[in-house]
């Protein structure tokens, strides 16, 4: 019994670490840190480089959503009570330790790929421990360090190769473009939660409608910008295949968005829309193994 209640208890908190993580979120960064790199060297690159940019993407990001946790506790009462810190399934001083252990480990496997790496990730850690703390109330500004920290990935990817082409900037602008989409709407489906705060977010100071129809009007962009790469020659045909099918369902997707009447509604369009565009870029990271 005593052996059960171990187990019961491991894979309860680590089930609490993954929540606050959001598995899903720091995955897709460490994959986007990969696909830079293979943007910049237009093959793969050796499997060290790889693997450390991937733990480079899992571990700055992880460390910023952790800490992000916290300093949304009060909000996520409201919102999210199922969230690991609301819900006490995680304390604070677990919460702050994880904090280290992640930026520790970032910031080693970034100074392995290099100085300027290390300075890059140092500067994505920074800024997104600054928006927890000070900006997270500034609406779009807030909403643009986001979509930053996020565009930063790819970049970091291509500066671990030693090379930056048009194709990553192009995909850190693309990055930039839908994380900035997806932050405005989300801001929209949080608006009661908001409300307990000095938030300036564009759903509480314009209202819903127009902040999920700016949203919609930042994936259109975003749709148009993704046919440059093919059409300038940076990649091919099957780039192009793929992103006509991305595009299609983005499409409908953030349609669905804009259209939604509740805020479930609009959370499912929001989590529909970040896993196209994630199974997009791991697709096109297995396109490149062949």
């Amino acid at each position: 019994m005593v052996r059960k209640g171990m187990w019961f208890y491991i894979l309860t908190k680590a089930r609490a670490i993954s929540d606050l993580i959001r598995i899903d979120l720091v995955t897709g960064a460490g994959i986007f840190v990969v696909a830079g790199e293979i943007l910049a060297l237009g093959r793969l690159p050796p499997l060290s480089q790889a693997l450390l940019g991937f733990l480079t993407g899992i571990f700055i990001s992880g460390s910023a959503n952790i800490s992000n946790d916290y300093f949304d506790r009060d909000v996520d009462r409201i919102n999210q009570p199922a969230r690991p810190l609301p819900s006490s399934r995680i304390s604070a001083t677990e919460l702050w330790t994880l904090v280290f252990l992640f930026t520790t480990a970032g910031l080693t496997t970034a100074a392995l790929l290099g100085p300027l790496v290390l300075a890059l990730a140092a500067v994505v850690w920074g800024v997104a421990l600054l928006y927890n703390m000070k900006f997270k109330e500034a609406g779009l500004f807030g909403n643009l360090i986001v979509a930053f920290c996020v565009a930063m990935t790819f970049i970091i990817g291509g500066v671990t190769t030693g090379v930056i082409s048009g194709v990553v900037l192009t995909f850190g602008a693309l990055a930039l473009l839908f994380d900035l989409g997806e932050e405005i709407a989300a801001d929209a489906m949080d608006v009661k939660g908001d409300e307990l705060r000095s938030s300036k977010s564009l759903a509480k100071t314009r209202g819903k409608s127009f902040a999920l129809r700016l949203s919609g009007v930042i994936f259109v962009i975003f749709i148009a910008l993704t046919f440059l790469p093919f059409l300038i020659g940076w990649l091919g045909y099957v780039y192009l295949l793929l992103i006509v099918i991305t595009d299609l369902c983005l499409s409908y997707f953030s349609f669905r968005l804009v259209r939604s009447s509740t805020i479930e509604e609009g959370r499912v369009q929001i989590r529909r829309l970040y896993v196209t565009w994630g199974v997009f870029v791991v697709a096109f990271v297995v396109t490149r193994l062949f």
